[in-house]
């Protein structure tokens, strides 16, 4: 990955069943047309199917930090890319773990050759993430997550003295309140190498319409 429009799907009532897979067909057809890099991250039951369906990257939301054989309910790297996955989320502010298990799972997925993106609230955190040296690190402001009010806008401080918390040791993306090309386009003059998104496109009334308008400030 370079510079990803990142589609996390969370567990909304509208990517439940098939619709996930078909939010990830309406990203593949914007990624084709636009020439983007879409990366899709359907919930949990659905990563297998999706990963099968579309020709596009999929990640994780999620996974644990626990062993491969006797874990029940556990969801670890290895099982997740024998589905497909490429990659996973880590410590998304509404998942959030301790920082030994962040440094575990980085390197785990390392080992694998999957991508690693560990989200962080606050410039500090980043810098503090950024030791493990996970591929990306997203910067999201948890107060303006699914708000509509964009960090790019709202916050730009934020995503410019993450960067420089980063350094050289992992790319940063951003995220929360994303809805427009506007906002993208000013995350990616701020120095941003991507975008994380949710409800910004899994909301909208067209899939296709408002991926298309958010890649288009990608590019």
């Amino acid at each position: 990955m370079k510079r990803p429009l990142i589609i996390n799907f969370k567990n909304y009532t509208e990517v439940s069943g098939e619709k996930a897979v078909k939010l990830a067909k309406a990203a593949q057809t914007v990624a084709r047309k636009l020439k983007v890099e879409i990366v899709v991250a359907p919930p949990q039951p659905a990563l297998a199917t999706v990963a099968k369906k579309v020709r596009m990257p999929v990640i994780c939301q999620h996974v644990d930090d626990e062993k491969v054989g006797s874990s029940t309910g556990y969801f670890v790297p290895e099982i997740a890319k024998s589905y497909g996955a490429v990659g996973s989320l880590i410590n998304h502010s509404e998942h959030r773990i301790e920082m030994k298990i962040i440094a575990n799972l980085v390197e785990r997925l390392r080992k694998l050759g999957m991508t690693s993106i560990v989200c962080a609230r606050e410039p500090w955190e980043v810098m503090e993430v950024s030791a493990f040296l996970p591929d990306f690190i997203a910067i999201e402001p948890p107060e303006l997550i699914g708000t509509g009010r964009a960090v790019s806008k709202e916050n730009p401080t934020i995503i410019a003295k993450s960067i420089e918390a980063a350094g050289s040791r992992s790319k940063v993306v951003c995220g929360a309140g994303i809805t427009g090309k506007g906002d993208v386009a000013k995350a990616m003059e701020l120095g941003s190498h991507g975008i994380l998104v949710a409800s910004g496109i899994i909301k909208a009334s067209s899939w296709v319409d408002k991926i298309a308008d958010l890649a288009a400030g990608m590019r």
